[in-house]
């Protein structure tokens, strides 16, 4: 009898491999190409968010937080959002830290979706909607945004509610399109979940990068929709550390309880230093109310080396990412292109269809421009052959 063998054991997530922002970083880092296909700075922290983490390690903050965050940063959050959205949020009851945003968002839908419940992500979306979905036993419901455009189908979402629906995941600004949310949208999604018991996940990462004189729309500034939201953000989106994976929910208490109650188990707690540094850096409110202007001016100089290309622009409203229709310059699929454009040219991009759960082809892909600005003049350089 053979005594070391492994068990079978049948996977939960049987479509879920290796993410394409994997091997498209392996290739890039292969062909010693620019990764312009991860959303991840190239460029440091402002070092007073380090001096602030440095100094805290140095006073001795390593032990155990409140599983809830420090209270000092749960404050800050809500001193935050209020002064931003105009909604105050209760740091005690109804403001969590957590290990980033992704653990935030399987969290909400853990505490709220149950085996058979539906749950609607408007694709194309962010690749862990889908398998945080399916570990909670609940039922996916793709629901496309407009292709082109990237609008919300309002028709479309609501002849997707049933009484089966849990939960509805939004995310604007937008990954991968950069289309952001206006305030009809919100208006409109309010009006359409006003007769319904459905949850909202408001996935607002990019809260601080919208571009051209425009508001961030969160769900917090429309009580209706507060009153149903995991509002999540990330502090690693916001001040360039993504690596520390830090970030929040702000929900009603009564959401807040039953989300707390999943956190606990899951990751119980989060990194105390990094999370009192956070603290006494939001002090100064500056870095993320200039946000959206140094990431425009970022936005604006790779748009200008891009319009000298075949590759045709789609709008960037928002986040630090840029979209660009291919069918001008070649005529292979997006997974292809993105791979002869890393081998061939030297600068990486992801394919649009990996954020489709069919994997549709609009001949659309996405480069990422939160990137120091000889990085992206390197790689217009290398595009300017297109």
């Amino acid at each position: 009898m053979n005594i070391e063998r492994t068990p079978p054991l049948q996977t939960k997530l049987p479509a879920v491999g290796t993410t394409i922002f994997t091997v498209m970083s392996a290739l890039a880092a292969e062909k010693n190409a620019v990764n312009l296909g991860q959303g991840f700075p190239d460029f440091d922290c402002d070092p007073k968010l380090t001096a602030a983490v440095t100094n805290a390690m140095a006073k001795g903050l390593n032990q155990y937080p409140p599983m809830t965050g420090v209270p000092a940063l749960r404050e800050a959050v809500a001193a935050k959002v209020e002064a931003l959205y105009g909604r105050r949020y209760d740091p005690a009851s109804e403001i969590t830290i957590t290990a980033g945003a992704t653990q935030a968002i399987i969290t909400a839908i853990l505490a709220v979706v149950r085996p058979g419940d539906e749950v609607i992500v408007l694709e194309p979306c962010y690749d862990s909607y889908v398998p945080n979905i399916e570990l909670a036993g609940g039922t996916v419901v793709r629901v496309p945004l407009t292709p082109g455009t990237f609008r919300p189908d309002f028709g479309k979402i609501a002849a997707a509610l049933t009484p089966r629906t849990r939960a509805i995941v939004v995310n604007s600004p937008h990954n991968p399109s950069g289309t952001v949310w206006s305030r009809a949208d919100m208006l409109k999604l309010q009006e359409i979940l006003a007769p319904t018991d459905v949850f909202a996940i408001s996935d607002e990462v990019y809260e601080h990068m919208v571009f051209d004189g425009q508001p961030h729309e969160s769900m917090a500034r429309y009580p209706g929709l507060a009153a149903r939201a995991f509002i999540v953000s990330s502090f690693g989106k916001t001040y360039h550390v993504t690596g520390w994976k830090v970030g929040y929910v702000a929900a009603p208490a009564v959401l807040t309880t039953e989300f707390r109650k999943v956190h606990q188990t899951n990751v119980f707690t989060v990194n105390t230093p990094m999370q009192h540094g956070l603290a006494t850096y939001m002090a100064d409110p500056a870095p993320y109310v200039e946000l959206p202007a140094f990431y425009q001016r970022k936005r604006d100089i790779f748009r200008e080396g891009l319009a000298r290309t075949r590759l045709r622009l789609l709008p960037t409203e928002g986040t630090y990412f840029q979209s660009v229709d291919i069918s001008q310059v070649s005529d292979k699929n997006e997974a292809d292109f993105c791979k002869w454009l890393t081998t061939e040219l030297g600068v990486a991009a992801i394919p649009l269809s990996a954020f489709y759960g069919d994997g549709f082809d609009q001949r659309v892909v996405r480069f990422c421009f939160a990137k120091k600005d000889e990085t992206l003049r390197t790689a217009l350089d290398r595009l300017a052959k297109l």
